[in-house]
């Protein structure tokens, strides 16, 4: 009955008003589970603490940032925050987003509610972000507790988190979208550990031979990255507009690919 219910639905433009109705869900599921989020802070937290001052305390302040040298630990401090929001968004629309579309079949129970499917993408994108928002939240507080930021700036890390987030949760709810099975999460996992370790997050992208460096800015990490990194430090330059225009535009491309596909999956 749920199927027919939803075949019959015409094509809706998503409401922020109905979209809120699925976050709200997610809020009061997770009140219970609030544990499941508060780990996913720690792993960054623990590379910061391990890496940041273990390594720091034998490079000092060798790193190199637009001709400034810097603490090693201010310097991967923004790379750990831009990855607790890669994170955080990717855990909640990858592997629980599937669970929900392909197991629990959650959405087909939705689409039998005023929710439309471009409801569904557009409230699970932003129960991600607000994830990958608190993620970002705690940790530019444990930055501050540091002394890692050294700019001003730094006020504006928190919104830039959120369009990371938004980035991550949009292209993390696409790729679900083509899961078949929890075996071909290994490819997600194949790729954000290698964004991870090399997103310009540990050292800076100079130190890659040229033609790795192109590939590296291809990559919406680095772009997280060297925007937090120069808001936190206060290395302002014209990359920071292109940071912006590239995570903008590869998020709104990915949330039309996950309505998309999420119109020919519950709708058909």
């Amino acid at each position: 009955m749920i199927a027919v219910l939803a075949r019959r639905r015409p094509v809706q433009l998503p409401a922020a008003g109905r979209a809120a109705h699925l976050v709200e869900r997610n809020a009061i599921l997770y009140r219970r589970e609030w544990t499941l989020i508060v780990s996913g802070f720690f792993e960054p937290l623990l590379y910061l603490l391990a890496i940041g001052y273990g390594v720091g305390a034998l490079v000092g302040s060798a790193v190199t940032l637009n001709g400034r040298a810097i603490p090693y630990a201010a310097f991967v401090a923004p790379a750990m925050m831009a990855s607790s929001a890669m994170n955080g968004a990717i855990y909640e629309t990858a592997f629980n987003f599937f669970y929900k579309l392909k197991y629990v079949k959650l959405y087909d129970a939705i689409l039998a509610t005023p929710l439309g499917v471009a409801d569904v993408a557009l409230g699970e994108v932003t129960w991600a972000l607000i994830r990958g928002t608190l993620y970002a939240l705690g940790f530019i507080v444990v930055m501050a507790a540091l002394g890692l930021i050294l700019s001003p700036w730094a006020i504006l890390a928190v919104p830039a988190s959120m369009l990371i987030g938004f980035t991550f949760a949009a292209v993390g709810t696409a790729a679900s979208t083509f899961v078949r099975t929890w075996q071909d999460f290994d490819l997600v996992l194949i790729v954000m550990i290698p964004l991870f370790l090399f997103s310009a997050t540990f050292y800076p992208i100079t130190l890659y031979p040229g033609p790795l460096q192109v590939f590296i800015q291809l990559t919406p990490l680095y772009h997280g990255v060297d925007l937090l990194r120069s808001l936190t430090t206060g290395s302002i330059g014209p990359s920071i507009l292109f940071d912006l225009l590239y995570l903008v535009v590869l998020g709104s491309a990915a949330l039309l690919v996950a309505g998309a596909r999420l119109e020919r999956l519950l709708l058909k």
